[in-house]
């Protein structure tokens, strides 16, 4: 009698999850109210490097000029930067940048791999190269056009990805899914830069997407690809719940509502929407989803839910902040946030691998 209430009380219902004990729930509710907290922090913080980023550019402009380009523009030279370009640029930023964001943390969570990211794993450039093959094959050249080429590429590319890495014997593990990406990242690059040197001028434009700049895109690029970004957060946002019920494994997950197959399946749509969207948008910026989700893991812990909404507000955060960054270094010249990620990323894969935990969330 006593083992079976003993019993009843640790399996409790299969269909739902285990309901904390009395002395827990005021812990629970006190580590929520600090991640609330931290969330409002992020967004404060989102709020000041987002006004940095309308202020700052190669041209100095008084702080107050800049806001009566936002909110009363007289048509002087002054306004139509800050309203044209600068707030254009900020806007497009702050979508790229969840985007970016969310599909790491995604990847990290559907694959258990720690050092997932759409940049290291090659995911930005096969959407790259259907962009590319769009551009030079069939002359589609407007982002509404190749975003379909871009998220196509994203999801062949990860596909291919997995299954280098998972192949052979032995269970899977992030390095061999690193080395996979590497090798078919380093394809795609080849096949890239081929084509660009063998027809220089229809790809003119292109070699300055193909580094990742915010700079030079109007608000009809953002127009374009924002349904598309847009679609893919909300997706990603949803799966908090079935991805922490994943974490725990496949008969766990299920047994707890979960559908692990249909969750694994939304999630690569989500990441093939995200980063097809992104890169069609502003080129492939890398590490965005490998830096965020690995600090934000600090706060939250492996909670998806909290986890997915730090990632959708400190993403951005990073990126405007690494463009902000890429404005000032070289002024009145400036560096393609593309390359201040880079360089603020390879640190953090650095470290990152030499842990010795590195194998698995």
């Amino acid at each position: 009698m006593l083992l079976a209430r003993r019993t009843a009380r640790t399996t409790g219902n299969p269909d739902r999850p285990q309901q904390p004990d009395g002395k827990d729930r005021p812990d629970r509710r006190r580590a929520d109210r600090l991640r609330a907290a931290g969330l409002l922090v992020a967004l404060l913080a989102l709020f000041l490097i987002a006004v940095l980023s309308v202020s700052v550019g190669a041209r100095s402009i008084p702080f107050g000029t800049v806001l009566r380009g936002l909110f009363s523009p007289d048509g002087t030279e002054n306004a139509v930067i800050v309203q044209d370009y600068r707030l254009t640029r900020t806007l497009l930023g702050l979508a790229v940048g969840a985007g970016l964001g969310l599909a790491g943390a995604l990847m990290q969570a559907l694959t258990r791999n720690p050092l997932a990211d759409p940049g290291l794993l090659g995911i930005e450039s096969g959407a790259s190269a259907a962009v590319v093959t769009a551009i030079g094959f069939l002359g589609i050249t407007s982002p509404s056009g190749y975003v379909w080429f871009a998220m196509a590429g994203s999801a062949l590319t990860a596909a291919a990805v997995y299954t280098l890495g998972t192949a052979g014997r032995g269970a899977p593990s992030p390095i061999r899914l690193v080395l996979a990406g590497t090798a078919v990242n380093a394809s795609l690059i080849a096949g890239i830069s081929t084509l660009t040197f063998l027809d220089r001028d229809s790809f003119a434009a292109l070699r300055v997407w193909s580094v990742g700049t915010l700079a030079g895109r109007g608000d009809d690029v953002l127009l374009r690809v924002l349904p598309f970004l847009l679609a893919g957060l909300l997706l990603a946002l949803a799966l908090g719940g079935p991805l922490n019920a994943l974490a725990l494994g496949d008969e766990l997950g299920s047994a707890l509502g979960a559908r692990p197959a249909r969750t694994r399946v939304l999630g690569a749509l989500a990441v093939a929407l995200l980063c097809g969207a992104a890169t069609a948008a502003v080129g492939p910026i890398g590490f965005v989803g490998l830096i965020v989700p690995h600090a934000v893991r600090l706060v939250t812990g492996p909670d998806q839910r909290w986890l997915l909404a730090y990632c959708l507000v400190l993403s951005p955060a990073l990126l405007l902040g690494a463009d902000v960054l890429g404005r000032l270094l070289v002024r009145p010249d400036e560096l393609a946030v593309g390359l201040v990620t880079a360089a603020l990323g390879a640190p953090v894969l650095v470290v990152l691998v030499r842990r010795r935990k590195v194998p698995q969330l």
